[in-house]
């Protein structure tokens, strides 16, 4: 369900994922996971779909050959992510959008570990925020509620808090730890659950001030 124009939505806290929501590393992780694919001998297209939201170890442990070893297959991949920033650029409205909100109102909630969150959110020129939930620091990554719960958590709120998602396995996450989600479908809203609201990106998100201690935003 798109957001029309003109809604008010209002939260005392944001919880942005990273990856499809604020930062595009698309071409990059597909290029990376590809060239991966094809050296194994996998159907990426039966992989591409399932890749995206997920904890990267995970998906390395579901997709290495069994004649393959785990540790070393992520070592390789993980580096490879880890070093690889080039095409990475901002969601389109996400800088200003951050920018414009309240420094205490917002965290982001990601599958990546530290070290590759902080590369990738330098890349696309965002500081990341002291409250960050990265995949290393959870027992069970997205699309468990774990990594949402403790963001909230971390935001001083368990019950109204907003999640921002563009993958199935983060948006799973989200509604699993009770928090109202809102989809980045980008140029594919066809993949939105029907039950989930969405926008096309962060452009089409505006802060209106905070009122009775809740962050107010305006769809435009």
């Amino acid at each position: 369900m798109r957001l029309e124009s003109g809604t008010v939505i209002e939260t005392t806290a944001l919880l942005f994922d990273m990856d499809g929501t604020l930062v595009d590393s698309r071409v990059v992780v597909e290029k990376i996971w590809k060239r991966w694919c094809d050296a194994h001998g996998l159907d990426w297209d039966y992989v591409l779909p399932r890749l995206h939201g997920v904890r990267m170890y995970d998906s390395v442990k579901e997709f290495t050959p069994h004649d393959k070893d785990v540790e070393a297959e992520f070592k390789k991949l993980y580096q490879e992510e880890l070093e690889d920033v080039d095409g990475i650029v901002p969601i389109p409205g996400a800088v200003e959008l951050l920018a414009s909100l309240p420094p205490e109102s917002w965290t982001i909630v990601t599958s990546a570990d530290t070290p590759l969150a902080v590369a990738r959110l330098g890349a696309a020129g965002i500081q990341p925020p002291p409250l960050m939930v990265t995949g290393e620091i959870v027992t069970n990554g997205k699309p468990h509620p774990e990594p949402y719960l403790l963001g909230a958590k971390r935001m001083n709120d368990t019950k109204d808090f907003l999640v921002f998602e563009d993958a199935r396995a983060g948006i799973d996450s989200g509604l699993a730890a009770g928090g109202r989600v809102i989809a980045i479908a980008g140029d594919h809203p066809e993949e939105v659950p029907e039950n989930v609201e969405w926008v096309t990106d962060l452009t089409s998100l505006q802060f209106d001030g905070v009122h009775d201690g809740k962050v107010r935003l305006r769809v435009v």
